[in-house]
């Protein structure tokens, strides 16, 4: 028999059933859950890191260090300080007995530790040198000078100064009195005996005019000093400034020294002076004669 041809009730039981066995499968489905399994990971894969240290410039070596190293630092690190004391090197290892062994373990009794910890090396540090001062002199009291040497010496020092002040003297009168004149000189006494000079200086050369300057037709101008002495004589003939030609100041002192010896000097210039020292102007004109302006 078909479904279709049952019972009407029987249908509606059935479709009951298939609704609830519907709903108890849905619920079922849906309070089920399906997780897929992860993905398999990958191996970590070991890395290696490289590091590139530059090389070291090399420091040059200081001409004064501050500490001394025990060791050369080239190549490791530097750290400034004092270096420690050289390491006491260790004491070699004992070989260990194995009866000796046995009988301290059956007895219960251990060897003691022999390893000690290493002395530390010191130096004795120098005594501070201790500078000891200077002794000083006992100072010796100056004796006190007497009265009769304090006056010996005053007379010799009176002496002395007396002696000196007559050699400057003496040497003062035997030195010559001297006095410069000139054109412009105003005083009547030394202008009188400057014209009188001048003249006959002039007459001389007109006379004794040089023939060599006059075929040469050679003309200038000169400044001329002359000193004269207290009895006429020339004592010194200086050409101050040159005429440009060397003939006319030959010439021209030797019309001084042939119009020489001149007057002596008057009783009134004779207490004063010794010596004069004239300077005047010379000029040898294109007209062969000789002049003195100034």
């Amino acid at each position: 028999m078909s479904i279709l041809h049952r019972h009407p009730e029987e249908n509606a039981r059935l479709v009951t059933m298939l609704v609830i066995a519907a709903l108890a499968h849905g619920l079922l489905i849906l309070g089920l859950g399906f997780k897929l399994p992860p993905p398999p990971q990958p191996r970590a894969q070991r890395s290696l890191d490289v590091i590139l240290v530059p090389p070291k410039k090399r420091t040059e070596k200081p001409e004064q260090a501050d500490f001394l190293s025990n060791t050369s630092q080239e190549g490791g690190t530097e750290k400034k300080g004092r270096s420690r004391p050289p390491a006491v090197p260790d004491r070699p290892a004992i070989r260990k007995n194995p009866r000796a062994t046995v009988e301290r373990a059956r007895s219960g009794t251990t060897a003691p530790d022999r390893k000690q910890a290493p002395k530390a090396v010191t130096r004795p540090k120098p005594a501070p040198h201790k500078v000891q001062p200077a002794r000083k002199a006992p100072v010796q009291a100056r004796p006190r000078p007497d009265m009769a040497q304090l006056l010996s010496s005053t007379r010799q020092e009176i002496a002395r100064l007396t002696a000196e002040l007559d050699r400057n003297s003496r040497y003062a009168s035997q030195k010559p009195r001297r006095k410069a004149i000139n054109a412009s000189t105003q005083e009547y006494r030394y202008a009188a005996y400057l014209e009188a000079w001048r003249r006959k200086v002039e007459r001389v050369g007109n006379l004794n005019y040089p023939d060599a300057a006059r075929r040469k037709k050679l003309y200038g101008d000169l400044l001329l000093h002359v000193a004269v002495r207290a009895d006429g004589t020339v004592a010194e003939i200086r050409v101050l400034r040159s005429s440009g030609h060397k003939i006319l100041d030959d010439a021209a002192v030797r019309i001084v020294r042939l119009a020489a010896p001149f007057a002596p000097f008057p009783e009134e210039i004779r207490k004063e002076v010794d010596i004069l020292d004239i300077t005047r102007t010379w000029q040898f004109l294109s007209s062969n004669r000789l002049f003195s302006s100034k």
